[in-house]
């Protein structure tokens, strides 16, 4: 066959501002999510790449491109999903900690050799904490998949000479359950993760710093699921579960959700808060009156009331959070494709970013995250030109998102 063709994207600008108003500092910088496909996977379903050409399959193949495609963004962040652990250690991290990258990740739990990793260049920005969250809990009927996140906190290299522990930023990645009639299992691993980016933003005085959450959610566009990250709430009584990522629109199962979705054992409130946290800071704002509620109360009535605030139906979370894309290709509104083999094309890849949150009061307002610009992506007549995903230029079935911002400070 023909020699194919490789898509072509564009930077699309999103922001006109060119300086914000004297006094203020800012930082910009470019982050990547990429699901690279891992070997194995690949391999397991190979039914998913019959359309591919066989030359085109084998890792000694996809990884240069691969490899090619991160140096030629040159993104300070990468957020990458199914990384197969011994390509990591063996070709990936050596090859880009060559290029000038710290390389932190994640193996999935279980017996899979893949999983998350953020890798971020060393020019830019130190490491102030990495923290690996795993969704396996032992005993827990709901939360038996093995896969996890990775949540880092960065301090922009920004050139002063005291570096501010307040310009930090939280950089999140996460490769969520594919099942799409599982959106019980998805929403539940996205409440401990949103726990643990509130727990790791959080500055001494209840504000948090801006945050990045990049990964494959397996959700669609305007689903529940989707709609919950970025509007902040989520009522889900009567809810079908195969409808929750919107991954099938007419699903099979014929189960609901129903309240509470995770065990109250996890200790993750239905704000995606650590429950300890809440209870802290409640004691810390009135120990006596809280204590002397308590002397008042029997275990049951304390469980009661937790259990009551807990059946509200809804999920809810602070994070205020904002997708980079718009999922729909101007000007004719053609849904647009992040990942593509012989089976789907849809969205399921993301860049979220805290689009507005609360600046230490120390600090003026405006402090936050602006979207600068970012990679343009495509629609599936597109991919059809190219014979879908993979294929000789692109080596992964989904496509690399970018997106560059401003930290204002």
């Amino acid at each position: 066959s023909a020699a194919v063709s490789s898509l072509q994207r564009h930077w699309e600008t999103c922001s006109s501002q060119p300086h914000p108003p004297g006094g203020s500092t800012v930082f910009d910088f470019s982050v990547m999510s990429y699901n690279i496909l891992s070997q194995e996977l690949l391999q397991d379903n190979s039914y998913l790449y019959k359309h591919c050409h066989p030359g085109f399959l084998p890792w000694e193949y996809r990884l240069p491109n691969l490899l090619a495609e991160i140096r030629h963004h040159d993104a300070d962040i990468l957020c990458l999903q199914e990384v197969q652990e011994d390509h990591y250690k063996n070709q990936i991290k050596p090859a880009l900690q060559a290029a000038g990258y710290q390389c932190e990740f994640k193996k999935r739990t279980g017996l899979k050799p893949d999983g998350c990793a953020v890798i971020f260049k060393s020019s830019r920005f130190s490491l102030i904490s990495s923290t690996p969250v795993e969704f396996f809990r032992p005993g827990d009927t709901l939360l038996d998949r093995d896969n996890v996140g990775l949540v880092l906190l960065l301090q922009p290299n920004s050139g002063a000479a005291q570096p501010d522990p307040s310009s930090s930023i939280c950089v999140a990645n996460t490769h969520l359950l594919y099942n799409p009639r599982r959106g019980d299992i998805k929403l539940a691993q996205l409440a401990i993760l949103l726990a643990e980016i509130g727990r790791l933003s959080r500055f001494p005085d209840g504000s948090n710093c801006p945050v990045l959450l990049c990964g494959d959610f397996n959700s669609v566009p305007w689903s529940p699921l989707y709609r919950f990250l970025t509007i902040g709430c989520l009522k889900y009584q009567g809810m079908q579960i195969g409808l929750v990522s919107g991954q099938e629109s007419s699903p099979r199962g014929q189960r609901f959700l129903t309240s509470p979705i995770w065990s109250q054992s996890l200790g993750i409130s239905h704000q995606c808060l650590y429950e300890s946290r809440q209870s802290e800071e409640s004691s810390a704002a009135s120990p006596t009156a809280v204590e002397g509620e308590i002397s008042n109360l029997t275990v049951e009535d304390v469980a009661n009331k937790a259990s009551a605030a807990f059946k509200s139906s809804m999920i809810e979370h602070g994070l205020k959070l904002r997708s980079s894309y718009r999922h729909r290709l101007m000007p004719d509104g053609r849904p647009e494709i992040t990942t593509c083999h012989s089976r789907t094309a849809l969205t399921v890849d993301y860049i979220l970013y805290s689009s507005d949150f609360t600046a230490p009061r120390s600090l003026p307002r405006g402090r936050g995250l602006q979207l600068l610009g970012r990679l343009s992506l495509v629609g599936q007549p597109e991919l059809e030109e190219v014979n879908f995903l993979p294929n000789q230029h692109h080596s992964s079935d989904h496509l690399p998102l970018i997106a560059s911002f401003r930290l204002q400070s």
